[in-house]
């Protein structure tokens, strides 16, 4: 699996509402109404990264939930991160 360049990486995240490229990993902030419904997101999150054997680095913070994808054993962003961060997407809305 190979590490995108940056140029795909900027095409990638055309598509991907809410996510930047920050220290090299994709990155979402998404605020949540209640401390509770983050934490239901970050559990159906957990789930399919299981089912997938992906990922994401999560950082709770009250209501705010952080989701960061890099392929560590790669070494930057691949094609995995980018999928997963659409599915994210699709999870949390």
């Amino acid at each position: 699996m190979a590490v995108l360049t940056d140029d795909q990486v900027d095409a990638a995240l055309a598509d991907l509402q809410g996510w930047s490229r920050t220290e090299g990993a994709l990155r979402r902030s998404v605020d949540f109404p209640g401390f509770l419904d983050g934490i239901d997101a970050v559990r159906r999150v957990g789930e399919h990264a299981e089912r997938q054997d992906h990922h994401p680095d999560i950082d709770i913070r009250w209501r705010t939930v952080i989701f960061a994808l890099v392929t560590h054993s790669e070494g930057g962003i691949t094609d995995k991160d980018v999928a997963m961060a659409g599915d994210i997407n699709r999870i949390v809305g």
